[in-house]
């Protein structure tokens, strides 16, 4: 498997995206306008606190109020350390309305909702996650290799009690630890306890609500959490950029064998990767699998649901083998769309049916297989009695769709509008309620080119006899600005 990762800077964005066998995995998209705050921390004030739901508002000083739970509200002892519950405090008794409090977005507002809070502070390295107040010590469920676990963990306690920083905090090793050594770690620690050190004489400060640490750029977030030893090249279009990631790798990634390579091409470089092409087909409901079947994606406010179909694919053996076939494929394609989509919280999966038992589970492990390189974290439940599979996947910011598109004003985000044939009958109500309330001999009824047309082509028969019974004419008149919804019934 070989993997590039691509870096598109420019002042009004900057894009990144990973590529696996030539094929796009994830896009990253961050506008000046629109950067998401996950990992960033803040000195908030608690503005409201909800009893009922166990939750406070805070003011963080983004455009809407964050959500802070009572079980994301650690309490801190004497020690300046975190101290273990078993269980969560009333929220009354945690915060009150007009505290101050250090808050970390643990994931951006979407849609309507502000973000989400915690106080469990975290800040990242390449290898390690700093836990800054509290002793814990663990390790990423992604290192499966036993040995290699132990290794690191004995590693890391080793370095800590070498340095005596085994009572500063808690760690946790990343997936990008593996094959790791005791300089790289101690470089790291040390990196994570300055940057510690500087957030905590912002906090101590005080003062008005203000961002006390900003994660980094999103290329730089990139190399630090995606930089694996399959990543052969990183592709960067802007000069400065590309020097700021050559000298992160030669610091903090000395051993990857990844070339950091300035593109210079004429062709901009997403367009030589076919990348806009890409975006343009994941805003798309269906997606085309290599065997003819389909996969129709709809995200909704409360989930997302995929159905597999098997479109045009007819198969060459029996239905059994062709419904396998077309899950299989679809299983692969699913969690790569999920990737590049970023779509995350609750996600139904409409497999085609399935009477075979081991079919099914040769499904669900293709499934696991394909999810299991996606950085999220994801859970799948069995294909219940109506042929479905649950699952989630963590959601910290926004889908791609809800990033670079809004709503469309002529349906308002339904993805449908009311037919031309059903907004003339609603013309029609509209005519005999207020033929009934004014004495007026003539209407104007006011609507589309489409609606007008239909009403003096295919509704003129209906339309007389409606004139008939109301006794009164009824003009039209095209209103180039309506949409096909639009329409007005007024006196002439």
């Amino acid at each position: 498997m070989s993997e590039e990762i691509l870096v598109n800077v420019s002042p009004v964005e900057t894009r990144v995206a990973l590529i696996e066998n030539g094929l796009l995995q994830e896009i990253f998209i961050e506008r000046p306008g629109s950067r998401g705050h996950v990992g960033d921390i803040f000195l908030g004030k608690v503005v409201r606190v909800m009893p009922g739901m166990e939750a406070a508002f805070v003011n963080i000083g983004l455009e809407r109020a964050a959500f802070l739970h009572n079980t994301d509200i650690t309490s801190i002892g004497a020690d300046g350390f975190e101290v273990r519950e078993e269980y969560p405090r009333p929220i009354q008794q945690l915060v009150r309305e007009g505290q101050s409090i250090v808050v970390q977005v643990a994931k951006d507002g979407i849609s309507s909702k502000g973000a989400r809070l915690t106080t469990n502070l975290t800040l990242p390295s390449r290898n390690l996650v700093y836990l800054p107040r509290s002793k814990h010590i663990g390790i990423s469920q992604r290192l499966e290799d036993e040995e290699e676990r132990t290794r690191l963990l004995t590693l890391l306690n080793n370095v800590l009690v070498e340095e005596q920083l085994e009572d500063n905090g808690g760690y946790i090793i990343r997936t990008a630890a593996e094959g790791c050594d005791a300089p790289s770690l101690l470089s790291d620690i040390r990196f994570l306890h300055r940057l510690w050190a500087a957030v905590e004489r912002r906090i101590t400060r005080g003062g008005e609500i203000s961002l006390l640490y900003q994660d980094v750029p999103v290329y730089m977030r990139t190399m630090r959490d995606l930089i694996t030893a399959s990543v052969e090249k990183i592709r960067v279009d802007d000069a400065s950029s590309c020097e700021e990631i050559s000298r992160f790798m030669s610091d903090f990634i000395p051993d990857s064998t990844a070339v950091v390579e300035h593109y210079r091409g004429d062709r901009p470089l997403f367009d030589v990767y076919g990348i806009d092409d890409e975006i343009n087909r994941a805003l798309s409901r269906t997606v085309k699998l290599k065997s003819g079947g389909d996969l129709v994606i709809d995200q909704t406010e409360a989930m997302t649901t995929i159905d597999i179909d098997t479109g045009a694919y007819l198969g060459s053996r029996n239905h059994a083998e062709t419904v396998l076939k077309t899950n299989l494929e679809a299983a692969v394609a699913i969690a790569r769309q999920l990737r590049v989509r970023n779509l995350g919280g609750i996600i139904i999966l409409d497999f085609i049916d399935m009477q075979d038992e081991e079919h099914q589970r040769q499904v669900q492990r293709t499934l696991a297989k394909a999810l299991a390189k996606d950085p999220a974290r994801t859970t799948i439940t069995g294909i219940s009695q109506l042929g479905l599979i649950e699952m989630t996947r963590k959601r910290t910011r926004e889908s791609l769709g809800q990033l670079i598109c809004s709503p469309c004003p002529m349906c308002d985000g339904r993805g449908v509008q009311k037919s031309a044939e059903t907004v003339c009958f609603e013309i029609f109500r509209e005519i005999m309620r207020v033929a009934k309330a004014y004495e007026n001999d003539t209407l104007l009824v006011m609507a589309s080119q489409v609606v007008v047309d239909r009403l003096l082509d295919e509704d003129s028969a209906a339309l007389a006899d409606l004139e008939e019974l109301v006794g009164k004419t009824v003009k039209f008149e095209v209103e180039p600005m309506y949409t096909q919804e639009q329409f007005d019934v007024v006196l002439f």
